[in-house]
């Protein structure tokens, strides 16, 4: 059976790659995007349709990914709570599957945008305002992921908190997170104006117990255990 430092390393590498992929395809996705500008974002995604293919990919990949996060993490923790460990693992898998589904919008705004038989079948002014909706669609397709990429967090930090693998400090913010996570998400679309005061906050305390995570997992791995505490494990 593998070590928990070899699990643990192995979700961090894995993670890291989400990390990167991810980071890519949301800077090329911002870059591309700009609100109620439709004239803009099509020139945009015109311009870099290169990027904007490569970011699509990339998202797709990260998604896959992260399901391998999980499952390295679920070996490492079920052991502690397995009704709980399937809850984290429930939470990856549905997040991972309306991203995934969700990358369809993004598709088929570069396909109206580039793809000179769909931009002529909604005429000059259509087109445009049909891509500035489907990347607005997409972006709305991501907070609802949101809600089940911040819940997996909550069982994650528990689980760590009690297997005594992990900081527990580490642990207590990474179910923080969740809570951030989710008031982000009511709060963009309930109270975008006020969203945009707390989006900065949210993004501090989701980044740094995810990083910090990350960095534990790729170079401590886990903690040593007493040989006790091991055993009764």
């Amino acid at each position: 059976m593998d070590s928990p430092k070899r699990l643990a390393r192995t979700a961090g590498l894995f993670y890291l790659i989400v990390a990167i992929l991810g980071g890519f395809a949301q800077i090329i996705r911002v870059d591309a995007f700009a609100p109620g500008d439709a004239a803009t974002t099509v020139a945009n995604v015109v311009a870099n349709a290169s990027l904007v293919r490569m970011s699509f990919v990339a998202d797709l990949t990260q998604a896959t990914f992260l399901l391998f996060v999980v499952m390295s993490l679920y070996r490492l923790l079920h052991h502690v709570n397995k009704s709980v460990a399937h809850a984290m693992v429930l939470f990856v898998v549905v997040a991972v599957a309306i991203t995934c589904l969700n990358m369809l919008n993004q598709l088929g705004s570069l396909l109206v945008a580039t793809d000179p038989s769909y931009a002529g079948a909604f005429g000059p002014e259509g087109s445009p305002a049909l891509v500035l909706l489907l990347l607005d669609l997409q972006r709305s397709g991501y907070l609802i992921a949101q809600i089940f990429f911040g819940l997996w967090l909550f069982p994650l930090g528990l689980l760590a908190y009690r297997s005594g693998m992990f900081p527990r400090p580490l642990s207590v913010m990474l179910m923080l997170a969740t809570v951030f996570y989710l008031l982000d998400v009511a709060l963009q679309f309930l109270a975008p104006e006020l969203a945009g005061v707390v989006n900065p906050l949210v993004v501090v305390v989701a980044t740094v117990s995810e990083v910090s995570m990350l960095a534990y997992l790729l170079i401590k791995g886990v903690k040593t255990l007493p040989a006790d505490h091991a055993l009764a494990t």
